[in-house]
């Protein structure tokens, strides 16, 4: 039996590193791409033949048409926003029915799932974590507790039975919050999303997966947000509620470790977060404001600002060696083109004023400490190839390498797919 081994692309540090463009990108090496944790609160932004893409759940390989597309266990879905996510697809002429594939261990966020991210956050006042109200926490709180509504369970008889006892346990805890709101809408439009997911493959991913390795089909496996928010080893509790790292792929297709091949691990050049939560690196001046209007910093999904910092280097050699990352991609470097010098944090001072360059059980209150590097300042986003990086640019990276102990494989210089330098040898 031939067995190959499905490589893993997940970001490094809290989410929005381009992960879409760089599984589009990666994908014609692949047979197969499969998304394996995560939900609509993750968007995937692609730009290419002066089109924009944002892709929430669906994986970001639909783009090449001979590839099929999974949906893995370990995530949860939206039918409405899946149908609108889809629909959207389809009337830009993707085949969707025919490339996309959906797991019938990934769970179902219903109407008052999303009713009860928002009470439930309104209920934390000052103590806000900054969830999108997608509904992805409480449906992995079900999940978890043993109560929640999968894919398959669209497929039995007494479905109807097991979305009611759900519904009326989080009614239950509405009303114990005060909170008021109208299911109405909500329902009708997820019904009819469940309607529409109905037209779709439902597959047990795992058994599935199996047969493509051993008939020697490869495998792109593409994560959401990023390393510092896993619901493990993340910056908690401002986390998300799943595992982002790569161990994450294995329980969220099923799939064992000795079949984990190559972690690519995608990085921005400097740094940005959503949301609340600890941020050591970030800058309220005027240059966390160029980062920011340079790189369009802004959330795919909710149009939130990003909160914008110099590259965190303690963060990132953290989630490397979590990931076991063989392969560094850095994203955005054009957007420092314009920086005379360029700071990159090496270290953390602790509350305590003590140093250390290992990221610790809580990073609020540390303060950065900065190696400063002189800046290119040259528009990399006409760069076709990386013999024309100047020499400032070609020592940065260098400079990532060696702190980083992984080889950096490729470069983004601009949004377009085609603004991408390969550098692996």
């Amino acid at each position: 039996m031939k067995t190959e081994k499905i490589d893993v692309l997940l970001g490094l540090q809290w989410g929005d590193e381009g992960k879409g463009k760089v599984v589009d990108v990666l994908t014609p090496r692949y047979d197969v791409v499969a998304r394996f944790q995560g939900g609509p609160n993750a968007g995937h932004t692609l730009i290419f033949d002066d089109k924009k893409f944002v892709l929430k759940s669906i994986p970001s390989g639909v783009f090449q048409g001979n590839k099929q597309n999974i949906i893995g266990n370990g995530m949860v879905l939206d039918a409405a926003l899946f149908k609108a996510e889809a629909e959207s697809l389809e009337a830009a002429g993707i085949d969707l029915k025919n490339r996309l594939l959906i797991s019938k261990k990934a769970h179902l966020i219903l109407p008052t799932h999303r009713l009860m991210d928002s009470a439930l956050e309104a209920s934390k006042g000052s103590n806000k974590v900054g969830t999108t109200g997608r509904g992805i926490g409480p449906t992995y709180t079900d999940k978890v507790a043993r109560t929640g509504v999968r894919v398959g369970d669209l497929l039995r008889p007494d479905f109807e039975e097991r979305y009611a006892a759900a519904r009326a346990a989080h009614e239950r805890t509405l009303k114990s919050l005060n909170f008021e709101y109208d299911l109405a809408p909500l329902e009708k439009a997820w019904r009819e999303g469940i309607e529409y997911m109905k037209q779709f493959k439902f597959v047990d991913s795992e058994h599935y997966v199996a047969n493509l390795l051993s008939e020697g089909k490869t495998i792109l496996c593409e994560g959401a947000q990023g390393t510092m928010l896993d619901i493990d080893f993340g910056s908690y509790p401002f986390v998300t509620s799943s595992n982002t790292i790569c161990a994450g792929a294995c329980t969220g297709l099923g799939v064992a470790p000795r079949n984990i091949g190559k972690v690519y691990g995608i990085m921005k050049a400097y740094c940005t977060r959503v949301g609340s939560g600890p941020f050591p690196t970030e800058l309220f001046d005027k240059d966390g404001e160029a980062l920011s209007d340079r790189g369009h910093e802004f959330g795919a999904v909710t149009g939130r600002r990003r909160r914008c910092g110099w590259v965190d280097l303690v963060a990132l050699r953290y989630a490397v060696r979590l990931n076991g990352v063989t392969d560094l991609i850095l994203m955005k470097s054009d957007v420092l083109d314009t920086f005379p010098t360029i700071k990159a944090c090496v270290a953390y001072k602790l509350p305590d004023g003590t140093q250390t360059d290992e990221f610790p059980f809580d990073c609020e209150g540390v303060e950065p400490i900065y190696e400063e590097l002189p800046g290119w300042k040259t528009d990399l986003t006409k760069v076709q190839d990386e013999d024309e990086f100047p020499e400032e640019f070609n020592n940065y990276i260098t400079f990532l390498e060696e702190y980083l102990e992984t080889p950096v494989s490729i470069v983004s210089v601009g949004p377009d797919r085609h603004q991408t330098i390969v550098r692996e040898k």
